[in-house]
């Protein structure tokens, strides 16, 4: 069975600096109509960074929508037309002041396939140099280094909630099981 749905209308919503809201009437795959309550999101880059004693680096951030500080993996909004790689070494540098070197690509992640395009493209590797932050001036962030086998803990029982850092810690445990990174 092929699946696909027709876009027969979009009415545009709303245009802001990062999002994009439609509504979309589709033709179903069996001839009946929905509508399609749609979030264009430019996309991001998010990296697990792991030290040479199996550390990785995180940072708290208080993110609004949550009204919560959130323990999450190094991560930006890519720019349009940015190489999600050159990004995320954009971002690893400015949040955590490091460099890596090893970089191995973990795939990519749908955080909300319903009713968003974002796609966070996911990376690993080793932190080769330290050195200064340099956050947006919007960014107010805390670095903090966890052991590997404490952070898939916390993913385990619930006390890191971000889908894409959950992914990224037990992907790169994973790695560093089988011994590639």
């Amino acid at each position: 069975m092929e699946m696909n749905e027709k876009t027969l209308e979009r009415k545009e919503i709303y245009t802001g600096r990062v999002l994009h809201f439609h509504v979309d009437k589709v033709e179903l795959m069996n001839g009946r109509t929905s509508t399609r309550e749609c979030v264009d999101h430019p996309g991001g880059a998010s990296i697990a960074v792991l030290t040479e004693k199996n550390e990785m680096l995180f940072v708290r951030q208080f993110r609004y929508p949550y009204k919560e500080v959130v323990l999450e993996a190094p991560a930006g909004k890519l720019e349009k037309g940015e190489d999600p790689f050159e990004a995320i070494k954009r971002e690893q540098r400015e949040e955590t002041g490091t460099t890596g070197k090893n970089y191995v690509n973990l795939g990519k992640l749908y955080p909300s396939p319903g009713y968003t395009n974002e796609i966070i493209y996911l990376y690993a590797c080793r932190a080769q140099s330290f050195g200064d932050t340099d956050f947006d001036e919007d960014e107010f962030l805390e670095v903090e280094k966890i052991p590997m086998d404490e952070a898939v803990r916390m993913v385990m029982d619930g006390e890191i909630p971000d889908s894409k850092t959950q992914v990224l810690v037990l992907k790169t445990a994973r790695l560093l099981q089988d011994g590639k990174i």
